[in-house]
């Protein structure tokens, strides 16, 4: 599954101001291009709901994007139970991966923090960036298995795209008291010299968060950007994208009919070619307030 997120009124503005929610379509075809099949996750859903999709997919993807933590009833509250039901559902031996990508990255420390504000601003907001590995990062379950030639790549090429405002660092984590939760396997600098950290996985569970954007060297592409498009780029991002589905793999979720499935799926929306409007995705899936009514009909 991939969670939706609040479309942004500019972005609104240029189709009617008629959509709800969306998901950029290179986190969708990430996931595809690993084996995968995207169930679009609702926000605004009461626990319940959070509750029934979880135990039909395999895992969710947290995309990046520019959704307010402050905003009640969004991205963020249904991170939250997104959060709160995976762990549950691991304590009971269901093995439930999450991954965060940038804003993804952001609120898996931020529900880690028990939803405690901790970011900085930062200026990393067109910056392709090889990765500082920590010691931790031989023993993560992100990297322990990646083969030498991509671990080598990421440290020695700048293939990790990054685009944020705000950064974490463990200063900030140890602050909030979550530091001991995540495990920190990469940092970085920005523009300004700013220390960051690139890349967490939690201590206790399979969530995993990378601050930069992996999906972006496959599938976005932005002539005012930097993003990395090289071979080397493509082999990482693709890592990435298989680590993560790998991870999904390892539970047997599954929706209880065909037709309950077919009704979920992505494919039942279309997909608009966004760049044409100057939006920073190439293609977008939009939806309405109403879309969740598909799954009921």
């Amino acid at each position: 599954g991939i969670l939706t997120q609040e479309v942004s009124p500019y972005v609104n503005s240029r189709y009617d101001n008629q959509y709800h929610s969306y998901i950029a379509a290179s986190y969708v075809k990430f996931l595809e291009g690993a084996g995968a099949r995207v169930v679009p996750i609702w926000i605004g859903q009461k626990r319940s709901y959070y509750e029934d999709i979880m135990s039909k997919v395999n895992g969710v993807l947290w995309p990046g994007g520019n959704a307010n933590f402050d905003d009640k009833n969004g991205y963020r509250d249904a991170g939250f139970m997104i959060y709160k039901i995976a762990k549950e559902m691991y304590k009971q031996g269901t093995y439930f991966p999450i991954m965060g990508v940038c804003l993804g990255f952001e609120l898996l420390t931020y529900v880690t923090a028990n939803c405690i504000e901790h970011r900085i601003p930062c200026n990393a907001t067109n910056l392709p960036l090889s990765l500082k590995f920590t010691r931790d990062y031989q023993n993560s379950t992100m990297f322990r298995n990646a083969p030498i030639d991509v671990i080598d790549t990421l440290k020695s090429e700048k293939v990790t795209f990054n685009v944020h405002h705000y950064c974490v660092t463990k200063k900030q984590l140890r602050k909030v008291g979550a530091l001991n939760l995540l495990k920190v396997l990469a940092v970085n600098n920005d523009e300004g010299g700013q220390g960051f950290i690139s890349a967490v996985e939690s201590t206790s569970f399979p969530f995993y968060g990378l601050q930069f954007h992996p999906e972006k060297n496959l599938y976005e592409w932005i002539l005012e950007r930097n993003i990395p498009h090289g071979e080397d780029a493509v082999q990482i991002a693709q890592y990435f994208a298989n680590f993560f589905v790998k991870e999904a793999r390892k539970n047997k979720n599954a929706f209880n009919s065909i037709s309950d499935e077919a009704r979920s799926l992505i494919y039942n929306y279309p997909v608009t070619y966004t760049a044409q409007r100057n939006i920073l995705f190439q293609q977008t899936y939009f939806f309405k307030k109403n879309s969740t009514e598909l799954n009921y009909i």
